[in-house]
């Protein structure tokens, strides 16, 4: 299955829906989101339960900001609406799929009693 492309207008919607997203931040400048593009291509259409997306730097500016983007490529993960990874530079295949099995295995219930305390503590 081909990444889907992100903007403003579908960022939002398409974390709350994806119960597992990898989102791609890239520019097509950029050397190391073109060596990327394929390996995440390749993983995308491995694994159809997770939703990959895509978002252009260039053209979602407002996009990029928002998330903080400072270099890419940049990739996060999300898992239930919640952003649980999110680290610039390029993965090999090797690292993408320690990433996917790792969210894929990654116990959501300690994730949300861990930001409740954090957010206890921070009161």
């Amino acid at each position: 299955m081909k990444p889907l492309e992100l903007t403003e207008t579908n960022f939002a919607e398409t974390v709350k829906s994806s119960a597992m997203l990898l989102v791609d931040f890239w520019a097509a400048w950029c050397g190391p989101c073109r060596n990327f593009a394929p390996v995440f291509d390749t993983a995308a259409g491995l694994h159809q339960e997770v939703t990959f997306g895509k978002v252009n730097t260039e053209t979602q500016q407002n996009l990029a900001a928002a998330a903080q983007i400072t270099s890419i490529p940049t990739l996060m993960a999300f898992k239930d609406g919640v952003l649980v990874y999110s680290q610039p530079g390029a993965l090999d295949s090797r690292g993408l799929e320690e990433l996917i099995a790792s969210l894929k295995n990654l116990d959501m219930e300690a994730v949300h009693a861990q930001m409740a305390a954090a957010g206890k503590s921070q009161q």
